[in-house]
């Protein structure tokens, strides 16, 4: 897989959502949820807010780095705030 010019942090990334995949495929095997409906006035489950959750990640740091700079932990901080209102309140 030389082409794909692999390195930690890239690794890392996919780590991590591999991860919450499976740990969130445990959680609903051994707790079911019923949805529950939030400030969006749909149905979620924590697998709907997980995919929520990283796809407004993905926006904000695509945002960071038009906006700021290359300098990404402080996008880090923003998506976990981010994160933690979404499975708050949607």
């Amino acid at each position: 897989m030389d082409w794909m010019a692999w390195t930690w942090p890239t690794a890392i990334f996919f780590m991590v959502i591999a991860a919450l995949l499976i740990t969130f495929t445990v959680l609903a095997i051994k707790f079911p949820e019923t949805p529950r409906t939030g400030i969006l006035r749909i149905e979620t489950t924590r697998g709907d807010r997980l995919f929520i959750t990283l796809l407004g990640s993905a926006f904000i740091n695509l945002a960071w780095l038009g906006w700021v700079g290359a300098y990404q932990p402080y996008a880090l901080i923003v998506c976990l705030i981010y994160a933690a209102a979404v499975f708050r309140w949607v």
